[in-house]
């Protein structure tokens, strides 16, 4: 179901047709927008701008937590003095990246990076939640310690590891390394490629050859 929903976005909406009422998949929105070449240049580097200022930033209050930086201020002082450019940065990141899969959702979707790296962002998301419910409740009594402890180290670590994993997995999606007809076995079964091959045959005849 999901994969014709994501099929559709890609080949079918906005697209015209043909004298015979066969879908013009190269006029669809999605193809739009891939062929446009200023605005995707424009969408894709305000995507890695904004990216490295939410990744900057969370790597500064990280980097504290852990007590290897800025020792000697509060945490609440460092968070507070990024966190309008954390928010800034994702808010507009969020923006330009649903707009990067739009242009191409159907690949997206069967990319078996692109799974690992919404993967990341929901674990990273989880640690956030975590941090904030548990380790962040009792700041105030470590707040200006030299060296956090050791579970705001360890939240601290693992959103490390998990935005470097979102930003390498985001990067390798471009690839066409990953993509199905480049896939056996297990990275096909996780990219759900069967599915991806089932869905182009259903769709193939409505396509225009």
């Amino acid at each position: 179901m999901i994969s014709r929903w994501m099929a559709y976005l890609q080949f079918v909406w906005g697209a015209g047709r043909d004298g015979a009422g066969h879908i013009l998949s190269d006029t669809s929105l999605s193809a739009q927008l891939q062929a446009s070449e200023r605005l995707w240049m424009l969408l894709e580097g305000t995507h890695v701008l904004t990216l490295m200022l939410f990744a900057g930033t969370i790597l500064f209050v990280d980097l504290r937590l852990l007590g290897v930086v800025l020792r000697g201020t509060p945490v609440s002082k460092v968070t507070a003095s990024v966190l309008p450019y954390t928010v800034g940065g994702f808010v507009v990141m969020v923006i330009t990246g649903l707009a990067l899969f739009f242009a191409n959702p159907f690949e997206y979707y069967h990319n078996v990076v692109f799974r690992l790296k919404i993967g990341f962002l929901i674990a990273a998301a989880v640690n956030i939640f975590l941090f904030h419910r548990r380790v962040q409740a009792d700041r105030a009594v470590w707040d200006g310690a030299a060296l956090p402890p050791v579970a705001a180290r360890v939240s601290a670590a693992a959103s490390l590891c998990l935005w470097i994993a979102v930003i390498v997995a985001g990067r390798y999606v471009a690839y066409d390394w990953f993509k199905c007809e480049h896939l056996t076995g297990v990275a096909a079964a996780l990219a759900q490629c069967r599915e991806h091959d089932a869905t182009l045959a259903w769709l193939q005849p409505e396509m225009a050859q």
